[in-house]
């Protein structure tokens, strides 16, 4: 099954078409059209549409490109005028600040194809394509490798970057290479050994290149009606012990092994506590959940006192999985 993704023309930055639009709250926003291309960067784009906690404040630039070159473009437009880029997949493993983000943020949902490839048993994918519906697909073609991943809610740049994983598997595991575009515009393609990967993290974290589309090596051949069923249990398990009623990031710290964040959160008494609209949720204390109206700042508060309360009850350091964006001092 191939998905191709489509190729347009090269997004230029000179001779900028800019119009107004009237945002659902009567403020002005400037869209910037970059030429030959469907590329739009608008301004001061609300980030809370874009992330699974539907918190957030606005970008002060936003753009979603829908192919490499456009993407490329993106970058050349923020580096001539200096400015910062921050990357948004999913949104499933952030919390973007109630202030917003500076900068350029580039989101990369859009950028989509994805090829498996018989032969070799390789899957390419671009960097926006979902993470449980890769593993849907690999599973109704008799693909074995991907069923660990269908509860994971996020897209394949976010799970490169952040090695994502569950019962016991993760990317790195299978991972043949990644494509990576740098500030200046160059692609370059890195090993796991080059990602310098380890539990939830990777080179890629904190840096400033953008990862475009990787290969993933799976083991096709196998009969689908059973790949599909144990998908289907993976599925089901995340269904059962994990929220999903609520918006989340999904797990908020790394486990501290040989304990499990959950475990200690749970041990701590918080289950339940709640600031503002953000609670420890009931069914797993390693998930922070949206009841409703919460902050970006009640669930990073929620989050430094889980922190605390836990370094006063265990001597550990619970350290946060998920990443946060923007400025948060005084939140608390």
């Amino acid at each position: 099954m191939t998905i191709s993704q489509a190729v347009g023309n090269v997004c230029t930055v000179s001779a900028l078409n800019t119009k107004k639009h009237q945002t659902a709250n009567s403020v002005d926003s400037e869209v910037i059209y970059l030429p030959n291309t469907d590329c739009a960067i608008k301004s001061q784009a609300c980030l809370s549409a874009f992330t699974s906690y539907r918190v957030g404040g606005a970008a002060d630039l936003y753009v979603a490109p829908r192919n490499l070159e456009a993407l490329q473009a993106s970058l050349k437009y923020a580096k001539e005028r200096d400015l910062k880029v921050t990357t948004l997949g999913a949104g499933s493993n952030l919390l973007v600040s109630d202030r917003g983000i500076s900068g350029l943020v580039i989101a990369t949902r859009h950028l989509r194809f994805s090829n498996f490839d018989p032969q070799t048993g390789q899957l390419t994918v671009a960097a926006g394509e979902s993470i449980p519906s890769l593993a849907w697909a690999a599973a109704e073609l008799g693909w074995q490798g991907l069923e660990w991943a269908v509860g994971i809610p996020g897209t394949a740049g976010g799970a490169v970057v952040m090695n994502a994983g569950a019962h016991n598997s993760c990317i790195a595991d299978m991972l043949v290479s990644a494509e990576v575009l740098s500030p200046d515009g160059t692609l370059e393609t890195l090993t796991p050994e080059q990602l310098g990967y380890n539990y939830r993290t990777s080179l890629l974290q904190g840096g400033d290149r953008i990862v475009t589309q990787a290969t993933l090596q799976l083991a096709p051949g196998a009969d689908p009606a059973k790949v599909v069923a144990i998908t289907k249990e993976h599925k089901k398990h995340r269904l059962s012990t994990q929220p999903y009623n609520f918006p989340s990031c999904g797990s908020v710290f790394r486990n501290p092994k040989p304990y499990s964040a959950g475990w200690l959160i749970e041990q701590t008494g918080l289950k339940g506590y709640q600031i503002g609209g953000a609670q420890v949720a009931l069914l797993h204390a390693n998930f922070i959940v949206n009841r409703g109206g919460a902050k970006a700042s009640d669930i990073f508060c929620l989050i430094r006192h889980i922190q605390h309360q836990v370094q006063e009850r265990w001597s550990i350091n619970l350290e946060p999985e998920v990443k946060m964006l923007g400025e948060f001092q005084g939140a608390c």
